[in-house]
């Protein structure tokens, strides 16, 4: 059995820096893992890159294509028709593709694999879904870890609105879900986001009504349920200056795909104690 994170989230939370540290950690405690390039129009890395989407399509094809310069190619990538010729590009692509890739690795091999941020891909377009679906059928067990930028978590209707999103990708995925606030250590102020952290539903609400107009009343109370019955208000902290802080979130994620349970227990063998 394989092992896989789905590292998702808007653009900017923080995906690639997360990949980065995350190679580095393992590095150091002698634990191997695999980063997986998903974004076509990435350039440059900070880890190694086992496997690259840009295999089947990248910048530089769009540029080649349409006559594009870099600029006005990276932002055709990033436009949304051109999304979805990725889309249908990848899902043509992804059983010949991903199957020859996933043939090189061991069956106990674990996979990061670092996505766009485009939210289509987790929120209504099925090719992620279609993606985990192929990974289960190579007996992967899969994580979503989904980031959210803490620097732009100061207020009750940002973060109902991270969670609505994230909420989101957990429905369309159905797969176990992690939830980051990332960039922890940019954070100058954190008390701004303690509250929110583990925060209590009426707490939320009674701010949210103060923020909103009365109108609203019944919509807030409705979105506050709906977080709190999926369990979405909690969310862990990640500041990567700190190793027991990316060692506890990869303990969390280790978790939710039983990463090691299958593993021999080591028994020490005592010696009998002279009479």
């Amino acid at each position: 059995m394989g092992y896989a994170q789905l590292v998702i989230g808007p653009a900017g939370s923080g995906k690639s820096t997360y990949c980065s540290s995350l190679s580095q950690h393992c590095e150091t405690i002698g634990r191997s893992i695999n980063i997986v390039n998903l974004d076509p129009a990435a350039e440059n890395f900070d880890y190694p890159v086992a496997m690259d989407i840009r295999e089947l399509i990248s910048l530089e094809d769009v540029m080649e294509e349409l006559g594009l310069g870099p600029n006005g190619g990276l932002i055709y990538c990033m436009e949304y028709p051109s999304l979805l010729n990725y889309l249908r590009h990848l899902e043509e692509n992804l059983d010949e593709w991903l199957t020859e890739e996933l043939d090189n690795y061991l069956d106990d091999d674990y996979l990061v694999f670092d996505c766009p941020g485009q939210i289509e891909l987790f929120s209504h377009v099925p090719v992620l879904k279609n993606f985990v679906e192929h990974l289960k059928r190579k007996n992967f067990n899969v994580c979503v870890v989904y980031l959210l930028d803490s620097q732009f978590i100061t207020d009750v209707t940002k973060f109902i609105s991270g969670c609505m999103a994230s909420l989101s990708a957990m429905v369309q995925l159905e797969l176990p879900h992690v939830n980051i606030l990332s960039k922890m250590d940019l954070v100058r102020n954190k008390r701004d986001i303690e509250n929110y952290l583990n925060p209590e539903p009426q707490t939320l609400l009674a701010e949210l009504n103060q923020r909103m107009a009365p109108q609203f009343g019944k919509l807030n109370k409705s979105l506050i349920e709906l977080v709190d019955q999926y369990s979405m208000v909690s969310f862990f902290p990640l500041d990567l200056r700190k190793e027991s802080s990316i060692q506890y979130i990869l303990s969390q994620i280790d978790m939710s795909i039983q990463f090691g349970e299958d593993a021999d227990v080591k028994v020490k063998d005592f010696d009998e104690e002279d009479d």
